[in-house]
Parts: structure tokens; C-alpha cells; sequence
């Protein structure tokens, strides 16, 4: 059974190229262009891995990632993995996503090869 994951960067590019570079590898990806977005779909679907960008408008990865592991309590469900993505260098933002125990915290633009290996790693493949 394929496994699914959910991107979640505002950059329509990147969730384009990750959805098409992970369905390559045979996962069955969904694209959030915002923290909304993802809180909506995370309502609807199940997901195995979560790969969201950390610097976005309004509602960033790290507040995103938060409202997910609430909702995910509140509905008694395990929680996903996450690997964050960020093309800043910020140790503030570092620090407040490593409170969160991601899988991973990769700095854009990365290697493909190396990402697919953290998205393997992740989930446990």
C-alpha cells in the first residue's frame, strides 16, 4: 500500500516539484499551499509523513505542525512524522521546530537524493 504524504510549503513550485519528485518513488502526495490548507486536509485524510516548509505567511510550519499534532490528539490518533524544509537559516525557528521532534530539519536547496533518504527514513522504509 502506497504510503501518503502531505507537503506543505506556500511556494506552488516547490509542492509541484516534491509531489512529483516523492510520486516518482511511488508515495501518494497532497499539496497544502498554506497552514490552512493543511489544517483542512488533515480534517478529511490520513497521512503517513508530513514535509512542511517552516517560513510561510500568516500561519508558519512550526504553528502548522502544532495545530496538527492538536487536532490529532483531540481525535485520538498516533502522531505523523514531520520533516521540515527551510531555504533561511534561523536558530530561533531551529530550536522552536526541534521542541516539536521532527525526523528531520533540511535546508533548501537539497540534495535529492539525501531527501529521499530522510522521506524513506521517516517512514520506517
Amino acid at each position: 500500500m502506497s504510503k501518503n504524504i502531505l507537503v506543505i510549503d506556500d511556494d506552488h513550485l516547490v509542492v509541484k516539484s516534491l509531489a512529483r519528485l516523492l510520486e516518482r518513488e511511488g508515495y501518494s502526495v497532497s499539496g497544502a499551499e498554506s497552514g490552512q490548507e493543511a489544517l483542512n486536509l488533515i480534517e478529511n485524510a490520513d497521512f503517513d509523513l508530513i514535509i512542511s516548509d517552516v517560513r510561510m505567511p500568516e500561519m508558519n510550519g512550526i504553528e502548522t505542525t502544532c495545530n496538527i499534532k492538536d487536532i490529532l490528539k483531540e481525535k485520538n490518533k498516533e502522531t505523523i512524522p514531520v520533516i521540515f524544509i527551510t531555504g533561511y537559516t534561523s536558530e530561533t525557528n531551529y530550536n522552536r521546530a526541534q521542541k516539536l521532534g521532527p525526523t528531520d530539519y533540511i535546508y533548501k536547496p537539497f540534495d535529492k537524493e539525501k531527501f529521499l533518504q530522510s522521506v524513506r527514513s521517516a517512514l520506517g522504509s
